[in-house]
């Protein structure tokens, strides 16, 4: 394989990790390319630098007062015949382009060509993790955060997501629910002798859909929160009235809200009744910009357009630890995921542009 070079132009960077194919749990040989090149750059030694799996990390230690974390994922949906790159008429097609190879890029270049820079106005720390396409339970920046926190230890952390160049802070909360409800089985000639479980749901599904959602400013971002069904469920064959279903509820919720409000939010609405029962499937805490912070200051004044993320991202994985975190990256996210997946090469430029004057401007 060739080996990367970070500090070549962040276009051309993203050419070289689009072509390396990396779907999730295929990730070693990106890995290991970039891990070797990390260990090239200049005034990073070996004991700055650390693997975990297919997880790398590198930050420089240069006394600077405060630091700035930048992270991206290594891994990919499947290739699907997108890979090596194309480009044509100033846009980069193929896998990964978009999600989030061209925000790696520009994080991994700014990192090496920053980390000696007398201009530099922030140590860094740089993480290109595995498996953010995946089950929670295989991400490698939530595996760094519990063998390693000291890792994303910050003033400010930034995640390459597509974000067509603006910054999205924080991220919304999401849990799910399974509503259960409860009746009894007859066959439907007969359906008077039975309990028919489904028709049970139906007033819980209208609740639901009168869910009037919260709008609430933090920071000068507007989150709008949602609570939706997005599974029903119940069958046993077609001439049995149904014992029990189910729906699934999702809750996406602002950040103020930890995950034990939300679910007391979620439980208090539904007010069921006896007949069902409410299960907590899972949930993902929701992080807050932080665009007070003093280390955010010169990247609003350098990016410009500031909004609210109002999907979960990773860098909730930052707010136990304290540490504000926005998502910033080249790209729209409707070509996420897409065998058209593409980016502007004008954005890569943008965004790194963008990313070295705030990474060089000291915060007042």
């Amino acid at each position: 394989m060739t080996p990367l070079d970070l500090t070549s132009d962040p276009v051309s960077l993203t050419a070289a990790l689009v072509d390396v194919p990396s779907p999730s749990h295929e990730e070693k040989n990106l890995a290991d390319l970039i891990e070797a090149a990390l260990r090239t750059v200049p005034g990073i030694p070996d004991s700055q630098i650390i693997r975990r799996g297919n997880t790398v990390a590198a930050a420089t230690r240069r006394g600077l007062g405060r630091r700035v974390i930048l992270a991206g994922h290594l891994d990919t949906v499947p290739v699907a015949g997108n890979v090596p790159h194309r480009l044509a008429d100033g846009i980069m097609h193929g896998c990964g382009t978009v999600d989030m190879k061209s925000g790696l890029a520009a994080y991994l270049h700014l990192f090496a060509t920053l980390a000696t820079d007398p201009a530099l106005a922030f140590d860094l720390t740089v993480i290109a993790y595995e498996c953010e396409e995946v089950e929670s339970r295989f991400n490698g920046l939530g595996h760094l955060a519990a063998s390693d926190p000291e890792w994303l230890a910050g003033d400010l952390a930034l995640l390459g997501e597509p974000t067509g160049g603006a910054v999205e802070a924080g991220c919304q909360g999401t849990l799910r629910v399974r509503v259960t409800a409860h009746g009894a089985r007859a066959h439907s000639a007969r359906s008077w002798l039975g309990d028919n479980a489904a028709h049970k749901l139906a007033p819980v599904v209208s609740r639901v859909a009168g869910y009037r959602a919260r709008t609430i400013d933090i920071d000068g971002c507007v989150y709008r929160e949602g609570l939706n069904v997005v599974r029903l469920e119940s069958f046993v064959a077609n001439n049995t009235i149904p014992d029990e279903a189910y729906a699934m509820v999702n809750y996406r919720f602002a950040p103020d809200r930890s995950e034990e409000e939300a679910f007391a939010h979620v439980v208090e609405f539904l007010a069921l009744g006896e007949d069902f029962t409410l299960t907590l499937e899972d949930s993902s805490p929701g992080a807050l910009p932080g665009l007070n912070q003093p280390a955010a200051v010169p990247l609003i004044a350098a990016v410009g357009e500031v909004r609210a993320k109002l999907g979960w991202t990773d860098v909730a994985r930052f707010t136990p630890l304290g540490v504000p975190a926005v998502n910033f990256g080249p790209g729209d996210p409707v070509f996420a995921h897409r065998m058209d997946e593409q980016v502007p090469v004008a954005q890569i430029t943008q965004v790194a542009a963008q990313l070295r004057t705030f990474l060089t401007t000291r915060p007042a």
